[in-house]
This record gives C-alpha cells, sequence and structure tokens, in this order.
C-alpha cells in the first residue's frame, strides 16, 4: 500500500486543485485556504471510504479530522488501531 498522504493528496490536487499542487502543505486548512467546500468535504469522505476501507461516521466529520493532509491521516489512523 502506498504511503496515505500521498494517495490523499493526489486526490485533492486532481480533484479539487485541477491538477495544479499550488500551496497545498501536511497542514493546509483545506477550508481556510478555499481549497474544498462543504460538497468537497463529501467527496472527500466518500474517497476515504473507498480508497482505505474505513467508515467515517458522521461525529467524526469535524474540520480537525477532514480539514487537513495530517488531519485525515490522523483520523486513518485512529480508524486502523481501532479495528
Amino acid at each position: 500500500m502506498s504511503d496515505p498522504k500521498i494517495q490523499i493528496r493526489e486526490f485533492i490536487v486532481r480533484h479539487f486543485l485541477f491538477g495544479q499542487d499550488v500551496g497545498l502543505t501536511d497542514s493546509a486548512s483545506f477550508l481556510e485556504q478555499g481549497f474544498i467546500d462543504s460538497t468537497g468535504v463529501l467527496e472527500l469522505v466518500a474517497f476515504l471510504e473507498k480508497e482505505f476501507k474505513v467508515r467515517v461516521d458522521d461525529s467524526e466529520l469535524i474540520p480537525e479530522n477532514l480539514d487537513s493532509i495530517n488531519g485525515i491521516v490522523g483520523l486513518l489512523k485512529k480508524k486502523r488501531a481501532a479495528s
């Protein structure tokens, strides 16, 4: 399995930044930077559930978990540890 950070970054760049990796750091806030809106969050969750075989519960749909590459990787680690 490849590095989750790389997979997440590639998804974000391809689907929300139109192929341009400008200003996207691992800690960059997707919402503050205007990279992703609320509909984009739903697309991101669908990607995570399919690609990483996890279920993101409604209670986990918070900025700390989904607003940056680091936040998403942290969520994935928690999900894997719990399974």
